[in-house]
């Protein structure tokens, strides 16, 4: 197949060529003429599956042949790995680290989060991969001077000598990286006493890693052995390659890597030659491109080469720049190209490390039931059994709330086995009881008391749900055991009453879950005792590292790449997206383990290796026939900037007048803000007229004829509230999760005082603040569920305790207590109207007077509020003078006063001299008769004490399209 060389035989093929096919093409030529079964003898060595299939495809396309061996790294590295111990999966490493990495969190807590325990084992996992893969002994890393680092890189190299057992017991199972590079090593050295005779090409590889470029050294230089590398930059003079050797400085260049093979097989980039006389689609433009990337310190050969370069209008009329506003505005505008390709019967390929861009273009492509084939799939942890494993796992670490139970309930798996229709109605009505009664921690009881009290018989589905929910167990366990016990709950959960699991474990998803699970079952014996807790960020760690794809379901010619794929794929157009700083190129992850110097002198790869592999990436990509640059000007946070290598490019063009290079790079932004248009003008809303103020009036017969005194203050501020509860009978939705608000502060207090009286005048004896303070906290044990929360309002009461004694010393001496919460009421005949009430406390002078008082956990009103909108006390006056208290007579009021407990505690009377309780009811009467009789419209928001107040129904009177200088729209109702 070769000539005989004394050289090592190093080929590659220009950016944007189409790599698998003139891979193919080059083996054809070489092998014509030949037997044949020549080919058959060869063998090729790729990295990626995807590329085996492509290549495999290729040669079936014709015309017919024998096939060479085409294997994968990881295959052709089992030929000599027969003597060696199995790889032990990478699940068992990490579950063997959890035990050490645990042990130091305990000695050392400030080190990181429990939560993060398997994130430590996962990294230190993969830099022990790293260190087998390159070749560095423990030795080398406890050599490490750290005596000018902090006190962590000491103590991350201090447990490297705990775990040294863990990286050199390789005889019995060592990790897939150690085993491979003992492999290849075990490889390299028979063919150092019998080199094969047959044709052995390593292709497609960038030789990043340390056990890929041993054995690209070793294949280079077989009698009949050659490596052919993509996206080989040709245009790079001679002086430039030559500033590409300290990896220091240069790791993060595109074409670093390749410069490292040429150097550690005695040759220079020159001595590399075409794999196949083949043109890349556009050898202008990667001249462009290389220039653009040339290293910092040569970039003034931006001056010297520039002018050469010729007219640039040509190397970039394939190229469009899209630079949209917002990251969505970009998945729209790259899913409307994919849209218009896949009608063009064009293969379109979407190249980006952003996952959260891919998701986005996935979610915009379903707007046409377009499903793109996404080569990375779904993360685990986000399909349905994954959120659905996820939820069932946090019931084992907090104690169950509504919102957890809820959450499951309603997820599709939830009692999908049979009968989900009645679930979804009894989990409607279950949620309505839950937010009516404010059922924070839902118990089995409660939910069983309610059951019985309605008429669907329910007693299956409650059992199943009281028996699925509220047994959990809290309690330390050995991960077998935690594990059996989520997955048999979350079956049980999935299937409803009766046997089986549901549909958990159906479609891809479930299936790929059902395959983790196993794994983890395997090997769970070796984590041990373990937390609920930990257990459940464990469990959800192992999902968020595990997908999930379906082959069959995306579209054939709409492709989503990962950077590794698109290095030898090939597609007519393709888009690069993302290309923002920390997108594309990605920050680097950082290490807890060891930082940039020492990885440097360990002879561990650096992070600006992922730099150089993405700028690699992108010099291949960008040379296809048709691109597309991509990215959004803002994220949420701030302005974006743009990524490295399109600053360079757009710097570079625009710097080259006598070239037409800014023309040329506004020809990019013109083709790409025509797209922009047309994503805009698919977004624009044709704008509607903005709704006027409304001043609704109902026909009489349904306007409202009984009001509670509180709602009084409502009537006046905001009528339309009134109307939207009364008249159209809206309620709001109270929260799922009840919060200790000021709602449930003002229950508590107005319990606390009522008992505290009541004992008191039962008992014949003054209050003390030593009982205050033990009736506050056996209520707030009964009411408040949260602990902070029951801290805090007892420390409130305790400072207003004394206020409270006090003033409770000076009321006694007043008056005697006689009523509490007492229900009243008032009428207006002639308008057929009823005011119902409920006064907090009355007591009663020794001449037969009243004195009614309110408890405010707030500050109470002022005299001005009661005068004009806040006549809660004012109109119980005035129905205590009417008789309208239950059992007890008319009576004169000597007294109302709000007893104010807020952050300064103060009683506030009731200007019952300015204002009587005669005048008072009067002025009421005529309120009601402007709304009742004289059908005054319900105007929203009338008099809010600011604007900044917050109404129930402010959305349904579409608040905000109006303000309070809009005259109201008068609408009378039939």
């Amino acid at each position: 197949m070769f000539e005989p060389s004394t050289s090592p035989r190093v080929f590659a093929l220009p950016p944007g060529a189409d790599f698998p096919k003139y891979l193919v093409d080059g083996l054809r030529a070489r092998f014509a003429g030949q037997r044949p079964d020549a080919i058959a003898k060869a063998t090729v060595i790729v990295n990626t599956a995807r590329m085996a299939r492509r290549v495999h495809a290729l040669f079936d396309a014709g015309p017919a042949t024998l096939l060479p061996r085409i294997q994968l790294l990881g295959e052709f590295a089992n030929t000599a790995s027969a003597h060696l111990p199995a790889a032990a999966p990478p699940i068992r490493q990490r579950f063997e680290l959890i035990q050490l990495v645990t042990r130091l969190l305990e000695q050392q807590p400030d080190l990181a989060a429990r939560a993060s325990i398997y994130d430590l084992a996962d990294s230190l996992a993969a830099l022990f991969d790293e260190m087998a893969g390159e070749g560095v002994p423990v030795d080398t890393i406890e050599a490490l001077d750290v005596s000018d680092q902090s006190g962590h890189w000491a103590r991350a190299q201090s447990f490297f000598r705990i775990a040294r057992h863990f990286i050199e017991d390789t005889d019995n199972a060592s990790g897939q990286e150690s085993r491979q590079r003992r492999a290849i090593e075990a490889i390299v050295s028979s063919w150092d006493q019998a080199p094969p005779q047959n044709p052995i090409i390593l292709a497609g590889s960038t030789g990043s890693r340390g056990t890929m470029q041993l054995l690209m050294q070793a294949v280079a230089q077989l009698p009949q052995g050659a490596v052919v590398l993509p996206g080989f930059d040709f245009d790079m003079p001679p002086e430039t390659w030559d500033h590409l050797s300290d990896g220091l400085q240069s790791e993060d260049h595109p074409q670093y890597r390749f410069r490292a093979l040429t150097q550690s097989l005695g040759i220079t980039p020159q001595d590399v030659t075409a794999w196949y006389n083949c043109i890349a689609p556009s050898p202008a433009r990667n001249k462009v491109v290389s220039l653009a990337l040339r290293p910092a310190p040569v970039t003034d050969q931006w001056l010297s080469e520039g002018p050469t370069l010729g007219d640039l209008s040509h190397a970039t009329q394939g190229i469009t720049l899209v630079e949209a506003t917002t990251q969505r505005e970009e998945a729209l505008t790259i899913a409307a190209r994919f849209r218009k390709a896949a009608d063009e019967g064009l293969t379109c390929a979407l190249i980006t490390p952003d996952r959260m861009l891919t998701r986005q273009v996935t979610a915009a492509l379903d707007r046409w039931d377009i499903v793109p084939d996404d080569s990375a799939g779904q993360p685990l942890q986000l399909s349905p059994p994954g959120r659905f494993l996820r939820h069932v796992a946090a019931l084992f670490r907090q104690k169950l709330t509504s919102e957890s139970l809820l959450t499951l309930l309603k997820h599709p798996l939830a009692h999908s086995g049979k009968n989900r229709g009645d679930h979804l109605r009894y989990t409607r009505d279950l949620e309505l009881w839950v937010r009516r009664q404010g059922v924070t921690y839902p118990i089995a009881e409660d939910m069983r008391t309610w059951a019985a009290a309605r008429d669907d018989d329910m007693a299956e589905w409650i059992t199943w749900l009281t028996s699925s929910f509220c047994a959990a167990s809290q309690t330390n366990n050995d991960m077998t055991t935690l594990l059996e016990t989520h997955i048999a709950l979350a079956e049980k959960v999935a299937q409803g009453p009766g046997d089986g699991s549901g549909g958990l474990w159906d479609q891809a998803a479930g299936r790929a879950a059902a395959r983790l699970v196993a794994a983890v079952k395997d090997h769970a014996q070796v984590v041990g005792t373990i937390a609920p807790s930990d257990y459940a960020d464990l469990f959800g760690a192992l999902l968020s590292r595990a997908e999930v794809r379906d082959r069959d379901a995306g579209h054939p010619n709409l492709l989503i790449w990962g950077t590794l794929e698109a290095r030898v794929q090939g597609a007519d157009l393709v888009i690069l997206g993302g290309l923002n700083e920390a997108s594309w190129p990605e920050s680097p992850s950082p290490d807890p383990w060891l930082n940039r110097k020492l990885r440097h002198e360990a002879g561990l790869l650096l992070p600006e290796r992922r730099i150089g592999l993405s700028a690699h990436d992108f010099q291949q990509a960008i040379g296809a026939p048709e691109v597309w640059i991509t990215r959004s000007v803002r994220s949420d946070e701030a302005e974006t900037v743009p990524s490295r290598w399109v600053n360079r490019l757009t710097n570079l063009l625009s710097g080259l007048p006598d070239q037409h290079g800014p023309d040329a790079l506004n020809d990019m932004k013109a083709r790409g803000d025509v797209w922009l248009s047309y994503v805009r003008a698919m977004e624009t809303v044709p704008m509607v007229p903005a709704a006027a103020r409304p001043s609704p009036t109902p026909p009489p017969e349904a306007r409202p004829r009984q009001l509670s005194v509180t709602e009084v203050k409502r009537l006046i501020r905001d009528p339309y509230a009134v109307y939207a509860k009364h008249v159209l009978r809206l309620r709001p939705l109270n929260p799922l999760m009840r919060t200790p608000d000021a709602l449930l502060r003002g229950i508590v207090v107005h319990d606390v005082l009522e008992q505290l009286i009541k004992t008191s005048v039962a008992e014949d004896k003054p209050v003390t603040r030593e009982q205050l303070l033990a009736i506050s906290e056996t209520v707030l044990a009964q009411n408040v569920p949260w602990a902070t929360a029951r801290a805090l309002w007892q420390a409130r009461l305790d400072r207003v305790a004394d206020h409270i004694v006090h003033g409770e010393e000076i009321r006694r001496a007043r008056a005697t207590p006689m009523a509490f919460e007492t229900s009243a009421e008032g009428l207006i005949p002639e308008l057929g109207f009823r005011l119902t009430a409920k006064a907090d406390r009355i007591d009663q002078t020794e001449t037969g007077a009243l004195i009614l008082y309110d408890y405010k956990t707030g500050s109470p009103p002022s005299k001005d509020q009661q005068t004009y909108f806040e006549k809660q006390l004012l109109l119980e006056a005035a129905m205590a003078e009417q008789g309208g208290f239950k059992d007890i007579d008319p009576s004169d009021v000597a007294d109302a006063i709000y007893i104010g407990l807020g952050t300064s505690p103060k009683d506030q009377p009731a200007p019952l001299l300015e204002t009587p309780p005669e005048k008072v009811w009067e002025e009421f009467t005529t309120l009601i008769q402007h709304y009742v009789a004289d059908g005054k419209g319900f105007t929203s928001r009338r008099a809010m004490r600011t604007e900044r107040d917050e109404g129930d129904f402010d959305q349904l009177a579409r608040f905000g399209e109006w303000d309070a200088t809009d005259e109201p729209a008068p609408e009378t109702l039939s």
